[in-house]
């Protein structure tokens, strides 16, 4: 038996595993079992946990249905001077789940609120795809109906940095038929499937061959798609630079032209308005 220290009064926002039970974090079994009040996305997955490290702390639902009554209740405690600890079902609170209130209303009364980090799906799945992670955007869930999923993703296609999604298992197939149209067929991406888990599964290809592979396969358990960033664009021709300069400048000044060149083509502003100059004095 290991006793938990009394905890500071403040909002603790928990990481759970997101499959494999291992993969809690001594601080958070610490908090977990010192915490006045212990809320949760559902008690019985609460429970679970807690019975796997013998920590007896009795959970309280917290969940979006409940979030307008149970909220208010969960800041008097902090306002009484009691520690409160919040878990969701899996992985990192605040990230996709309604525990993203309960921290804006304790930040809003003056409360600390203490991340205590661990398992995150999107950052696995990110280190697990074997696609660039030096600049990432986390985008949740896509929306149900499909003309909004299109815009959405129409949205973020030219986003200079990785993508990460949070799917059904059930729209996996239309969301990479989707992604593949919006974003382009022959950008890498991975789907990730049951991640932590015993079925644990990488695919990894263009969006093209994962929305083939997908096109009419049924698929189980949490699923998170990694889209890599958008494919370099081919340098333009000289040529074509200089016949893009010489129409704009029929209509704009030299540094308008030159600025919505740049914005055409991609190059340098800079360089753009002294090829302009260099143009105009040929001629």
């Amino acid at each position: 038996m290991i006793a938990a220290r009394p905890l500071e009064p403040a909002l603790y926002l928990v990481a759970t595993p997101i499959g494999n039970l291992g993969d809690i974090t001594l601080r958070a079994l610490e908090t977990l079992a010192g915490a006045d009040v212990l809320a949760c996305e559902d008690t019985r997955v609460t429970r679970v946990l807690l019975d796997r490290y013998g920590i007896q702390n009795r959970p309280y639902s917290y969940h979006e249905y409940n979030a307008n009554e149970a909220g208010p209740k969960l800041i008097a405690a902090l306002e009484a001077g009691r520690s409160v600890a919040l878990v969701s079902d899996a992985g990192t609170p605040l990230v996709s789940d309604p525990g993203y209130r309960l921290g804006q209303l304790a930040i809003e009364a003056g409360h600390r609120v203490v991340p205590i980090p661990g398992a995150s799906a999107p950052l696995a799945a990110l280190v697990g795809s074997g696609l660039p992670n030096d600049a990432f955007l986390f985008a949740g869930f896509l929306p149900v109906k499909d003309k909004a999923r299109h815009e959405r993703l129409a949205q973020l296609r030219d986003v200079p940095a990785t993508l990460i999604f949070f799917e059904s298992p059930h729209r996996i197939g239309d969301t990479l038929a989707a992604a593949a149209e919006e974003l382009g067929a022959e950008r890498q991406a991975s789907v990730c499937r049951e991640l932590t888990k015993t079925f644990e599964e990488f695919r990894r290809g263009t969006l093209k061959e994962l929305a083939d592979q997908y096109a009419d396969k049924a698929v189980k358990g949490e699923v998170v798609l990694v889209v890599g960033p958008p494919l370099a664009k081919a340098a333009p021709e000289a040529g074509e630079v200089d016949r893009v300069l010489i129409e704009l400048s029929e209509t704009l000044p030299t540094a308008k032209a030159a600025t919505e060149a740049a914005k055409l083509t991609g190059q340098p502003r800079k360089e753009l308005y002294q090829r302009l100059l260099a143009l105009k004095g040929d001629g």
